[in-house]
């Protein structure tokens, strides 16, 4: 393999270029339970519930946002519009993507609030880097990954 191949696979070197990732933005959920699932993230995550921006609808998009205002996750109706449209099977297990990670404070708290949920879960330790995973579903069939750093 070329040099050239072998920076093609892991990147440009730093400080070259303008663009970079900042931070995940959202994550998209498309589900036939909106109402459901907008109450499962906020009920077990303290997520926000809000209205997704205009032209969508609050009967097609709802929008949870985190303690900083940020609407980490999109929750679609299947009837949403999309602007890049493409087959989803709502339920379904998340298909190619395994798992979506959450960092999070207070695990402690998610315990009490996935037992009064009466949720199926599983918990992991990574005690060489401090780390507690918390896993369990929402109604869709999405995995989630909590990660506690030192909680």
């Amino acid at each position: 393999m070329t040099n050239r191949a072998k920076q093609a696979m892991i990147g440009p070197k730093q400080g070259r270029g303008s663009m970079r990732v900042n931070r995940l933005d959202h994550v998209n959920i498309i589900t036939s339970q909106l109402d459901q699932t907008a109450q499962f993230y906020a009920a077990l995550l303290g997520l926000e519930r809000r209205d997704a921006p205009p032209p969508l609808t609050p009967d097609q998009a709802q929008w949870m946002h985190d303690d900083n205002g940020f609407a980490i996750l999109h929750l679609n109706s299947v009837d949403c519009p999309r602007s890049f449209d493409r087959a989803v099977e709502p339920g379904a297990a998340t298909g190619a993507i395994h798992h979506v990670a959450l960092a999070c404070t207070g695990l402690a708290d998610l315990i009490e609030r996935i037992e009064a949920m009466g949720l199926i879960h599983r918990i992991n330790t990574i005690a060489a880097i401090g780390l507690t995973q918390v896993f369990t579903t929402d109604p869709n069939a999405v995995l989630l990954e909590l990660n506690f750093f030192g909680d």
